[in-house]
Formats: structure tokens, sequence, C-alpha cells
């Protein structure tokens, strides 16, 4: 099991290649408890990817700046904040599992499947 306690700056990444960010994010993914991405949610920086999205797909479209992906899948609701519903019931299970990825100054966190 791999925690995801890595940061990527995205204003760092050489984005000479996509084959070459989708490495470098593929590389930075992984799964985390909720007990560590909760100081995360405190920051408000966390963002929930819907099931329908892949999560490197979603990561990418961010770092690379592609705008007309990420405001169709926030107008979709397809990338949304958690509400305060579901952060409270997060607490409640610190073991609650996510996939995650982070993108400063953003956590992208998923259900596990």
């Amino acid at each position: 099991m791999q925690t995801v306690r890595y940061f990527v700056d995205i204003r760092k990444i050489g984005f000479g290649r996509m084959q070459d960010l989708q490495a470098e994010l593929a590389g930075r993914m992984g799964e985390a408890e909720w007990d560590w991405l909760a100081p995360h949610a405190e920051r408000d920086a966390l963002v929930m990817v819907s099931s329908q999205l892949d999560l490197l797909d979603v990561g990418v479209a961010i770092a690379s700046d592609n705008t007309t992906h990420v405001q169709r899948w926030i107008d979709e609701r397809l990338l949304v904040k958690p509400t305060r519903d579901q952060l409270h019931v997060w607490s409640k299970s610190p073991g609650k599992r996510f996939n995650a990825l982070i993108l400063q100054p953003y956590v992208l966190i998923q259900d596990v499947a």
C-alpha cells in the first residue's frame, strides 16, 4: 500500500511532452486514508473527482491548464468540493480510503471502488 505524500508544484513540471506529464503524475498517485487528508480539508483544498472520470486525466488537465475540460467537468458537477455532510461522515471513519493526487494547492480525491 502506498500512501500519497508527494507534492507536485505544477509550475515546476516541464510541459515539453504530455507523456512526461502523465508519467510524472502517475508516479505521484496513490491511496490515502481520510485521517491523512483531513488537514487538506481544513484548508479547503480537497476536490472530489467523480468516478466517471479518470483521476490521472483530471490531474493532467489541471496541470496543463486545460480550462475547457476542467470548466466542463465543474459545470457537470464531476469536479466538486466535498459537502459538509461528506466531511462529517468521513471524519467518523478515519480509515476511509481514497485515491489521491496532490497538485498544489489542490488535493484531488476519488472514492476507492
